[in-house]
């Protein structure tokens, strides 16, 4: 028993230096956990980083694959190359020396002071009509007036008014010769002096005709020639016409179509289904001599053929599209313009989508992820498949909804599920990413055009009514201000509702042009009675009328 305290002292030494070993081990081990968890913050910021910089990357990767598509490869889906010579250059500027400022600021106010000169002295200047050239072949119209009593009255020289007319090659004058009589004894029932009527020309205080107007709207915004070009060859044929005197004309033709542009816009929101799109139309801001890109909405009756066009100022807002769709109802297909998604919410309205659209935007990724960009178009090609089928196959409506929802409704619900499935392990930001989302987020308009046989799969009906406006772009370049933009709205609504039932635009334009006036004061008339289909279905021979 002697020698026990001497055991547990030894044996409570030998525990004290066990656990002081443990401590000093577990305070290296808490050193080192600390240091790994340092290690793992910063390895989860590198790895944060690294995916940022890979997503900004592949970010300018397809900004720059966007800019070298537009400046040296195929601008459409349908591979189209563009015109080689033509460049557009951007000019930065540069900074003038102190001299060539001096000199710029001289050439500035002479210009300016030849300007006011020049202003002062037209001023007094008053417009003389020049004669049409006697060379011009005439084409004489004698109007007469019914008289009871001929033997009462002396003819007198009648009253002559030449209308400059135009059929293709080559103008010709057309001569009208208003007979006049006077009253050999003078009677206070009856006028000294009676003439016969004139009758209506398209614009009353000038001497263009039903065919000249119409060939230069129609080369304008059906051909895109631009009016200085015009000038050009009609110059070569022996005709000068200046440029303000077809300016003012188009102005006042412009008007003259106004109201039955306004009853055109009724006959389309009337309808239960339609298109809507916008494009670009660079106008000359007033003030400032330069150039602002401005927007052109278009909307389209799907079943009427009918095209209308709609300028507000230039603006793309929302504030544009609620008045002018403010008391539609029915079906409303767009592209995945943001302002539209509002109409899912608005009672009698069902908002469609574009399945073109999103087929773009696949096709845009597939350089940067093949596999699954592939994949989407091959499930859209499907359902484009269903459509062509059911053309094929002359399907009605009913016919062509039912087979939508056998074989199209299956293919987009499995789509669906791969959209969700897929987005997850794409980079949000890449153009994958941004084409799965933007397919999804519309999906539901997107989906219900198997509702109905009537509704297309996409908007390419309304595209194709806005290629006019860029073609017209690439030639006359711009409008000359917003009255200018709002006036080629007007031609540019009647002009695409004859191309969409196939109409020939310069008939139709002669026959309103010479028809219109027996509106003015008859208002039990309808307008829509001049528009290109009702025109058609009055007169469904091939002859022209004027």
């Amino acid at each position: 028993m002697s020698n026990l305290p001497a055991y547990n002292e030894q044996y409570i030494q030998l525990l004290l230096e066990k656990s002081d070993a443990m401590f000093r081990e577990n305070s290296r081990l808490k050193v080192h956990i600390k240091e790994l968890e340092e290690l793992d913050k910063k390895k989860t910021s590198y790895e944060k980083t690294i995916s940022e910089q890979q997503e900004k990357i592949l970010s300018l990767e397809s900004q720059v694959e966007y800019l070298k598509r537009k400046i040296w490869g195929k601008s459409s889906e349908r591979f189209i190359n563009e015109d080689p010579l033509q460049r557009r250059i951007d000019f930065e500027g540069l900074e003038l020396l102190p001299e060539e400022k001096e000199e710029a600021e001289k050439a500035t106010k002479e210009i300016e002071s030849y300007k006011e000169r020049t202003i002062k002295v037209r001023a007094k200047e008053q417009p003389v009509r020049k004669p049409l050239p006697e060379n011009l072949p005439r084409k004489e119209e004698h109007i007469y007036t019914e008289l009871e009593n001929k033997e009462d009255y002396t003819e007198l020289p009648p009253e002559i008014r030449e209308i400059l007319e135009f059929e293709p090659g080559k103008f010709y004058v057309r001569k009208i010769i208003r007979h006049k009589y006077a009253l050999k004894i003078k009677n206070d029932d009856t006028p000294s002096i009676i003439t016969a009527p004139m009758p209506a020309v398209p614009l009353s205080r000038s001497y263009a005709g039903a065919s000249l107007l119409a060939e230069l709207m129609v080369n304008k915004y059906v051909n895109h020639l631009p009016f200085y070009r015009q000038i050009q060859m009609f110059k070569r044929e022996g005709m000068n016409l200046s440029a303000s005197t077809i300016n003012g004309w188009f102005k006042e033709t412009a008007d003259l179509l106004r109201p039955t542009y306004y009853r055109l816009k009724e006959i389309v929101l009337q309808s239960n289904y339609i298109q809507a799109d916008e494009t670009t139309v660079p106008v000359i801001v007033e003030g400032k001599g330069e150039t602002v890109k401005s927007y052109l909405w278009l909307l389209r009756s799907v079943m009427e053929s009918l095209v209308f066009f709609h300028y507000d100022n230039g603006s793309r807002a929302q504030k544009v599209v609620i008045p002018l769709l403010m008391n539609y109802q029915g079906a409303l297909q767009t592209d995945g313009y943001e302002v539209y998604k509002m109409y899912e919410s608005k009672n009698g309205v069902l908002p469609l989508g574009c399945w073109a659209h999103i087929r773009r935007k696949f096709n845009e990724s597939l350089s940067n992820d093949k596999a699954r960009a592939d994949y989407a178009l091959a499930q859209i090609s499907l359902l484009y498949d269903v459509e062509r089928k059911a053309d094929e196959d002359n399907l009605s409506y009913d016919e062509r909804s039912e087979l939508r929802s056998r074989l199209s409704y299956p293919i987009m619900v499995a789509f669906e599920k791969w959209l969700v499935n897929e987005y997850p392990k794409v980079l949000p930001k890449s153009p994958i990413g941004k084409a799965i989302r933007h397919t999804y987020e519309n999906y539901h308009r997107l989906t219900r055009y198997h509702l109905d046989g009537r509704y297309k799969i996409d908007n390419n009906l309304i595209e194709n009514s806005v290629r006019p406006v860029a073609l017209g772009k690439k030639n006359f370049l711009f409008c000359g201000n917003h009255d200018a933009a709002e006036d080629a709205a007007v031609i540019y609504s009647l002009m695409g509702c004859c191309k969409a039932v196939d109409v020939n635009f310069r008939d139709w334009f002669v026959y309103f042009l010479n028809n219109v006036h027996s509106y003015d004061h008859n208002y039990s008339r309808d307008l829509a009675e001049l528009l290109p289909h009702n025109w058609k279905a009055k007169n469904q021979s091939s002859e022209p009328l004027s």
